[in-house]
Protein backbone atom coordinates (compact mmCIF):
# COMPACT_ATOMS: atom_id res chain seq x y z
CA UNK A 1 0.00 0.00 0.00
CA UNK A 2 2.80 2.20 0.37
CA UNK A 3 3.60 2.59 -3.55
CA UNK A 4 0.59 4.73 -3.22
CA UNK A 5 3.26 7.68 -3.79
CA UNK A 6 2.93 11.28 -5.06
CA UNK A 7 6.98 12.02 -3.92
CA UNK A 8 9.83 12.81 -1.47
CA UNK A 9 7.84 16.35 -1.29
CA UNK A 10 4.11 16.01 -1.40
CA UNK A 11 2.58 15.95 1.70
CA UNK A 12 0.60 12.51 1.52
CA UNK A 13 3.56 10.66 2.53
CA UNK A 14 3.59 6.28 2.38
CA UNK A 15 5.67 6.95 5.90
CA UNK A 16 2.30 7.11 7.73
CA UNK A 17 1.22 4.10 6.44
CA UNK A 18 4.74 2.45 7.28
CA UNK A 19 4.63 3.97 11.00
CA UNK A 20 0.92 2.62 11.23
CA UNK A 21 1.16 -0.88 10.36
CA UNK A 22 4.71 -1.06 12.48
CA UNK A 23 3.03 0.33 15.63
CA UNK A 24 0.08 -1.69 15.70
CA UNK A 25 2.50 -4.71 15.05
CA UNK A 26 4.67 -3.80 18.25
CA UNK A 27 1.71 -3.38 20.29
CA UNK A 28 0.25 -6.67 19.52
CA UNK A 29 -3.18 -5.68 17.93
CA UNK A 30 -2.38 -7.67 14.90
CA UNK A 31 -1.43 -10.90 17.15
CA UNK A 32 -4.83 -10.58 18.74
CA UNK A 33 -7.53 -13.70 18.53
CA UNK A 34 -10.67 -11.56 16.92
CA UNK A 35 -7.69 -9.76 14.13
CA UNK A 36 -7.10 -11.11 10.70
CA UNK A 37 -4.89 -9.08 8.57
CA UNK A 38 -5.66 -9.57 4.56
CA UNK A 39 -4.00 -8.36 1.95
CA UNK A 40 -5.29 -5.64 -0.50
CA UNK A 41 -6.00 -6.53 -3.81
CA UNK A 42 -5.88 -4.34 -6.80
CA UNK A 43 -9.31 -3.86 -7.74
CA UNK A 44 -10.34 -4.16 -11.57
CA UNK A 45 -11.64 -1.68 -13.83
CA UNK A 46 -15.14 -2.73 -13.38
CA UNK A 47 -15.13 -2.66 -10.42
CA UNK A 48 -13.78 0.76 -10.28
CA UNK A 49 -16.72 2.08 -12.44
CA UNK A 50 -19.14 1.17 -10.03
CA UNK A 51 -18.47 5.06 -9.07
CA UNK A 52 -16.20 6.46 -11.66
CA UNK A 53 -16.65 7.29 -15.28
CA UNK A 54 -14.88 4.83 -17.43
CA UNK A 55 -12.91 7.84 -19.21
CA UNK A 56 -11.51 8.58 -16.16
CA UNK A 57 -10.20 5.23 -15.62
CA UNK A 58 -8.57 4.78 -18.76
CA UNK A 59 -7.32 8.54 -18.23
CA UNK A 60 -5.50 7.32 -14.38
CA UNK A 61 -4.50 4.11 -16.34
CA UNK A 62 -2.78 6.76 -19.25
CA UNK A 63 -1.34 8.80 -16.45
CA UNK A 64 0.01 6.10 -14.70
CA UNK A 65 2.02 4.60 -18.14
CA UNK A 66 2.96 8.23 -19.00
CA UNK A 67 3.82 10.13 -15.97
CA UNK A 68 4.87 13.37 -17.50
CA UNK A 69 1.77 13.66 -18.92
CA UNK A 70 -1.02 16.26 -17.71
CA UNK A 71 -4.57 15.99 -17.72
CA UNK A 72 -6.10 18.91 -15.56
CA UNK A 73 -10.02 18.66 -16.46
CA UNK A 74 -9.27 14.89 -15.12
CA UNK A 75 -6.84 16.40 -12.15
CA UNK A 76 -4.26 14.31 -13.35
CA UNK A 77 -0.85 15.41 -13.60
CA UNK A 78 -1.29 18.57 -10.76
CA UNK A 79 0.46 19.84 -7.93
CA UNK A 80 -2.42 18.84 -5.63
CA UNK A 81 -2.65 15.05 -7.75
CA UNK A 82 0.95 14.93 -9.75
CA UNK A 83 1.23 11.29 -11.72
CA UNK A 84 3.37 8.79 -10.94
CA UNK A 85 4.16 5.62 -12.91
CA UNK A 86 2.40 2.57 -11.31
CA UNK A 87 -0.44 5.46 -9.99
CA UNK A 88 -3.46 3.17 -11.20
CA UNK A 89 -2.19 0.14 -9.93
CA UNK A 90 -1.54 1.77 -6.45
CA UNK A 91 -4.70 3.61 -6.31
CA UNK A 92 -6.89 0.21 -7.17
CA UNK A 93 -5.06 -1.20 -4.39
CA UNK A 94 -6.15 0.82 -1.74
CA UNK A 95 -10.07 0.58 -3.37
CA UNK A 96 -9.65 -2.95 -3.27
CA UNK A 97 -8.49 -2.70 0.78
CA UNK A 98 -12.03 -1.14 1.32
CA UNK A 99 -13.86 -3.33 -1.04
CA UNK A 100 -12.34 -6.44 0.60
CA UNK A 101 -13.45 -4.89 3.70
CA UNK A 102 -17.08 -4.58 2.71
CA UNK A 103 -16.99 -8.12 1.13
CA UNK A 104 -15.83 -9.36 4.66
CA UNK A 105 -18.88 -7.72 6.33
CA UNK A 106 -21.23 -8.87 3.98
CA UNK A 107 -20.62 -12.18 4.41
CA UNK A 108 -19.92 -12.30 8.35
CA UNK A 109 -16.54 -13.07 7.96
CA UNK A 110 -16.12 -9.30 10.03
CA UNK A 111 -18.26 -6.90 12.10
CA UNK A 112 -15.94 -4.31 12.05
CA UNK A 113 -13.05 -3.76 9.25
CA UNK A 114 -9.95 -1.20 9.02
CA UNK A 115 -8.79 0.14 6.10
CA UNK A 116 -6.35 3.02 7.29
CA UNK A 117 -4.82 3.17 3.72
CA UNK A 118 -7.93 4.19 2.67
CA UNK A 119 -10.50 7.30 2.91
CA UNK A 120 -9.75 9.14 -0.40
CA UNK A 121 -12.85 11.27 0.15
CA UNK A 122 -12.03 14.09 -2.78
CA UNK A 123 -12.04 11.63 -5.36
CA UNK A 124 -15.15 12.29 -7.89
CA UNK A 125 -17.09 10.28 -10.50
CA UNK A 126 -14.81 11.81 -13.58
CA UNK A 127 -11.15 13.00 -11.61
CA UNK A 128 -8.81 13.34 -9.12
CA UNK A 129 -8.68 16.02 -6.45
CA UNK A 130 -6.88 16.59 -3.09
CA UNK A 131 -4.43 13.68 -3.43
CA UNK A 132 -7.55 11.24 -4.15
CA UNK A 133 -7.28 8.86 -7.29
CA UNK A 134 -10.51 6.61 -6.77
CA UNK A 135 -12.62 7.18 -3.85
CA UNK A 136 -12.64 3.26 -2.12
CA UNK A 137 -15.05 4.65 0.87
CA UNK A 138 -17.77 5.66 -2.21
CA UNK A 139 -16.92 2.57 -3.82
CA UNK A 140 -17.18 0.23 -0.78
CA UNK A 141 -20.52 1.79 0.16
CA UNK A 142 -21.56 1.20 -3.39
CA UNK A 143 -20.57 -2.23 -3.10
CA UNK A 144 -22.56 -2.62 0.25
CA UNK A 145 -25.85 -1.32 -2.04
CA UNK A 146 -25.39 -3.57 -4.62
CA UNK A 147 -25.37 -6.23 -2.10
CA UNK A 148 -28.29 -5.64 -0.47
CA UNK A 149 -28.06 -3.17 2.32
CA UNK A 150 -30.71 -1.00 2.38
CA UNK A 151 -29.24 2.08 3.69
CA UNK A 152 -25.39 2.59 4.47
CA UNK A 153 -24.31 6.09 6.35
CA UNK A 154 -21.51 7.95 5.95
CA UNK A 155 -19.40 9.80 9.15
CA UNK A 156 -16.10 11.67 7.85
CA UNK A 157 -14.52 13.22 10.21
CA UNK A 158 -11.59 14.54 8.21
CA UNK A 159 -10.50 18.14 8.61
CA UNK A 160 -11.23 18.61 4.99
CA UNK A 161 -15.18 18.20 3.62
CA UNK A 162 -15.52 15.23 2.36
CA UNK A 163 -16.98 16.62 -0.61
CA UNK A 164 -16.13 13.57 -3.39
CA UNK A 165 -17.91 10.90 -1.26
CA UNK A 166 -21.33 13.45 -0.98
CA UNK A 167 -21.14 14.29 -4.47
CA UNK A 168 -21.25 10.68 -5.72
CA UNK A 169 -24.13 9.87 -3.34
CA UNK A 170 -26.16 13.21 -3.28
CA UNK A 171 -29.25 12.38 -5.28
CA UNK A 172 -29.33 8.67 -3.15
CA UNK A 173 -31.74 8.50 -0.90
CA UNK A 174 -30.22 5.41 0.46
CA UNK A 175 -27.20 7.07 1.84
CA UNK A 176 -26.40 9.94 4.24
CA UNK A 177 -23.05 11.67 4.29
CA UNK A 178 -22.59 13.54 7.28
CA UNK A 179 -19.16 15.52 7.37
CA UNK A 180 -18.13 17.39 9.98
CA UNK A 181 -15.00 19.27 9.25
CA UNK A 182 -13.29 23.04 9.26
CA UNK A 183 -15.13 25.30 7.15
CA UNK A 184 -14.46 25.84 3.70
CA UNK A 185 -14.39 29.89 4.02
CA UNK A 186 -10.55 28.62 5.52
CA UNK A 187 -10.01 25.24 3.82
CA UNK A 188 -10.17 23.04 0.57
CA UNK A 189 -12.51 22.12 -0.81
CA UNK A 190 -14.16 25.09 -0.09
CA UNK A 191 -17.57 23.66 0.39
CA UNK A 192 -19.72 21.66 2.92
CA UNK A 193 -21.76 24.21 4.49
CA UNK A 194 -25.21 23.65 6.21
CA UNK A 195 -27.60 24.72 3.13
CA UNK A 196 -26.25 21.80 1.38
CA UNK A 197 -28.59 19.13 2.24
CA UNK A 198 -28.67 16.43 -0.54
CA UNK A 199 -30.41 16.28 -4.04
CA UNK A 200 -34.14 16.75 -5.16
CA UNK A 201 -34.78 12.61 -4.05
CA UNK A 202 -32.49 12.57 -1.19
CA UNK A 203 -33.12 15.97 0.84
CA UNK A 204 -31.75 15.51 4.38
CA UNK A 205 -29.11 12.92 3.45
CA UNK A 206 -26.21 15.29 3.09
CA UNK A 207 -25.45 16.64 6.36
CA UNK A 208 -22.31 19.05 7.42
CA UNK A 209 -20.85 20.66 10.11
CA UNK A 210 -18.64 23.31 8.83
CA UNK A 211 -16.43 24.36 12.21
CA UNK A 212 -14.46 27.41 12.51
CA UNK A 213 -10.79 27.24 12.49
CA UNK A 214 -9.21 26.48 15.82
CA UNK A 215 -11.95 24.07 17.50
CA UNK A 216 -10.75 22.28 19.92
CA UNK A 217 -11.70 18.62 21.69
CA UNK A 218 -14.33 19.79 23.68
CA UNK A 219 -16.18 21.69 21.06
CA UNK A 220 -15.85 19.34 18.42
CA UNK A 221 -17.03 16.56 20.57
CA UNK A 222 -20.59 18.82 20.98
CA UNK A 223 -20.88 19.31 17.46
CA UNK A 224 -20.40 15.83 16.76
CA UNK A 225 -22.86 14.18 19.65
CA UNK A 226 -25.53 17.43 18.90
CA UNK A 227 -26.07 16.05 15.33
CA UNK A 228 -24.60 12.78 14.34
CA UNK A 229 -26.68 9.92 16.85
CA UNK A 230 -29.54 12.25 16.18
CA UNK A 231 -29.77 12.07 12.27
CA UNK A 232 -27.82 8.33 12.52
CA UNK A 233 -30.95 7.32 14.68
CA UNK A 234 -33.68 8.38 12.36
CA UNK A 235 -31.49 7.53 9.16
CA UNK A 236 -31.40 3.98 10.97
CA UNK A 237 -28.63 2.72 8.54
CA UNK A 238 -27.71 -0.94 8.30
CA UNK A 239 -24.22 -0.58 7.94
CA UNK A 240 -21.56 2.52 9.13
CA UNK A 241 -18.64 3.85 7.02
CA UNK A 242 -16.60 6.24 8.38
CA UNK A 243 -13.62 8.17 7.51
CA UNK A 244 -10.53 9.08 9.99
CA UNK A 245 -8.89 11.62 8.10
CA UNK A 246 -6.94 13.05 11.92
CA UNK A 247 -5.73 16.00 10.15
CA UNK A 248 -7.63 17.70 12.57
CA UNK A 249 -4.56 17.38 15.08
CA UNK A 250 -3.60 20.65 16.31
CA UNK A 251 0.05 19.78 15.12
CA UNK A 252 -1.21 19.06 11.48
CA UNK A 253 0.32 21.61 8.64
CA UNK A 254 -2.86 21.64 6.56
CA UNK A 255 -5.60 22.31 8.05
CA UNK A 256 -6.41 24.62 11.25
CA UNK A 257 -8.79 22.88 13.86
CA UNK A 258 -7.17 21.99 17.13
CA UNK A 259 -7.76 18.60 17.93
CA UNK A 260 -5.59 15.99 19.84
CA UNK A 261 -4.79 12.16 19.41
CA UNK A 262 -7.38 11.79 23.07
CA UNK A 263 -10.05 13.27 20.70
CA UNK A 264 -9.45 11.50 17.91
CA UNK A 265 -9.85 8.32 19.30
CA UNK A 266 -12.95 9.00 21.62
CA UNK A 267 -14.52 10.18 18.20
CA UNK A 268 -13.98 6.28 17.11
CA UNK A 269 -15.51 5.28 19.71
CA UNK A 270 -18.26 7.23 19.37
CA UNK A 271 -18.35 5.99 16.17
CA UNK A 272 -17.77 2.26 17.55
CA UNK A 273 -20.86 2.69 19.80
CA UNK A 274 -23.35 4.19 17.06
CA UNK A 275 -22.30 1.52 15.30
CA UNK A 276 -23.26 -1.05 17.89
CA UNK A 277 -26.34 0.63 18.89
CA UNK A 278 -27.81 1.18 15.45
CA UNK A 279 -26.17 -1.83 13.18
CA UNK A 280 -25.42 -4.50 15.23
CA UNK A 281 -21.84 -3.68 15.17
CA UNK A 282 -21.52 -3.68 11.24
CA UNK A 283 -18.85 -0.54 10.86
CA UNK A 284 -16.55 -0.59 7.99
CA UNK A 285 -13.77 2.36 8.95
CA UNK A 286 -10.85 3.93 6.58
CA UNK A 287 -8.40 6.21 7.12
CA UNK A 288 -7.76 9.64 5.11
CA UNK A 289 -5.76 12.77 5.00
CA UNK A 290 -3.00 13.70 8.10
CA UNK A 291 -0.23 14.99 7.34
CA UNK A 292 2.11 14.69 10.63
CA UNK A 293 3.49 11.77 10.18
CA UNK A 294 5.27 10.49 12.53
CA UNK A 295 3.52 11.72 16.28
CA UNK A 296 -0.12 12.04 14.48
CA UNK A 297 -0.99 9.43 11.99
CA UNK A 298 0.50 6.53 14.10
CA UNK A 299 -1.20 6.80 17.25
CA UNK A 300 -4.69 7.50 15.75
CA UNK A 301 -5.06 5.19 13.49
CA UNK A 302 -3.64 2.38 15.89
CA UNK A 303 -5.64 3.80 18.37
CA UNK A 304 -8.68 3.15 15.61
CA UNK A 305 -7.48 -0.12 14.86
CA UNK A 306 -7.43 -1.49 18.73
CA UNK A 307 -11.38 0.00 19.23
CA UNK A 308 -12.04 -2.01 16.25
CA UNK A 309 -10.50 -5.23 17.41
CA UNK A 310 -12.37 -4.21 20.93
CA UNK A 311 -9.05 -3.57 22.74
CA UNK A 312 -9.39 -0.03 23.10
CA UNK A 313 -5.74 1.26 24.24
CA UNK A 314 -5.40 3.74 26.98
CA UNK A 315 -4.55 7.12 26.22
CA UNK A 316 -1.73 6.85 28.93
CA UNK A 317 -0.68 3.28 27.08
CA UNK A 318 3.15 3.85 27.03
CA UNK A 319 4.47 3.73 23.25
CA UNK A 320 6.66 0.60 22.46
CA UNK A 321 10.56 1.54 22.68
CA UNK A 322 11.24 -0.67 19.51
CA UNK A 323 8.60 1.59 17.89
CA UNK A 324 10.29 4.59 18.50
CA UNK A 325 13.81 3.52 17.78
CA UNK A 326 12.71 2.69 14.68
CA UNK A 327 11.13 6.20 13.68
CA UNK A 328 14.35 7.69 15.14
CA UNK A 329 16.73 4.83 12.71
CA UNK A 330 14.77 5.48 10.09
CA UNK A 331 13.44 8.68 9.45
CA UNK A 332 14.96 10.98 12.36
CA UNK A 333 12.32 11.81 14.35
CA UNK A 334 11.44 11.47 18.03
CA UNK A 335 8.52 9.41 18.89
CA UNK A 336 6.01 10.48 21.41
CA UNK A 337 6.21 8.12 24.70
CA UNK A 338 2.65 7.47 25.42
CA UNK A 339 -0.46 7.21 23.06
CA UNK A 340 -1.93 10.23 23.92
CA UNK A 341 -1.39 14.03 24.17
CA UNK A 342 -2.64 14.27 28.03
CA UNK A 343 -5.62 16.51 27.66
CA UNK A 344 -8.83 17.09 28.88
CA UNK A 345 -11.62 16.38 26.33
CA UNK A 346 -14.76 16.55 28.66
CA UNK A 347 -16.61 18.14 26.41
CA UNK A 348 -20.29 20.01 27.24
CA UNK A 349 -23.67 18.39 26.07
CA UNK A 350 -26.14 20.01 24.09
CA UNK A 351 -28.96 19.21 26.24
CA UNK A 352 -27.47 22.01 28.66
CA UNK A 353 -28.42 24.49 26.52
CA UNK A 354 -27.51 26.73 22.69
CA UNK A 355 -25.34 29.78 23.20
CA UNK A 356 -25.99 32.16 20.78
CA UNK A 357 -22.66 33.82 21.44
CA UNK A 358 -20.11 30.89 20.81
CA UNK A 359 -19.10 30.07 16.96
CA UNK A 360 -19.62 26.13 17.02
CA UNK A 361 -22.87 26.43 18.39
CA UNK A 362 -23.73 28.76 15.62
CA UNK A 363 -22.65 26.49 13.40
CA UNK A 364 -24.53 23.12 14.81
CA UNK A 365 -27.65 25.19 15.11
CA UNK A 366 -27.38 26.06 11.63
CA UNK A 367 -26.74 22.31 10.54
CA UNK A 368 -29.89 21.25 12.96
CA UNK A 369 -32.34 23.87 11.40
CA UNK A 370 -31.64 22.59 7.74
CA UNK A 371 -31.76 19.19 8.64
CA UNK A 372 -33.88 17.74 11.97
CA UNK A 373 -36.96 18.99 10.28
CA UNK A 374 -36.48 16.84 7.01
CA UNK A 375 -36.31 14.14 9.70
CA UNK A 376 -39.37 15.20 11.61
CA UNK A 377 -36.53 16.18 14.41
CA UNK A 378 -36.80 19.21 16.38
CA UNK A 379 -33.36 21.57 16.09
CA UNK A 380 -34.39 23.21 19.40
CA UNK A 381 -35.24 20.32 21.70
CA UNK A 382 -34.19 16.74 20.13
Amino acid sequence: MTAYDFGAQHPMSPVRLDLTEALARSLGLFDLDEVSVVPPYVADDDELAAVHDRDYIEAVHFASEHPESTNETRGLGTEDDPAFAGMHEASARLAGGSLAAAEAILDGSALHAVNFGGGMHHAKRDRASGFCIYNDAALAIQRLLDRGVARVAYVDIDAHHGDGTERIFWNDPRVMTISLHETGLQLFPGTGFANEVGGPDARGTAVNVALPSETQDAAWLRAFHAVVPQLLGAFEPEVIVSQHGCDSHRLDPLSHLNLSVDGQREAALSISDLATRLCEGRWLATGGGGYELTSVVPRSWTHLIAIAAGQPLPVGAAVPQRWRDYVQEKYGAVAPEVMGDGVDIWWRSWEVGYDPNDEVDRTVMATRKELFPLHGLDPWFD
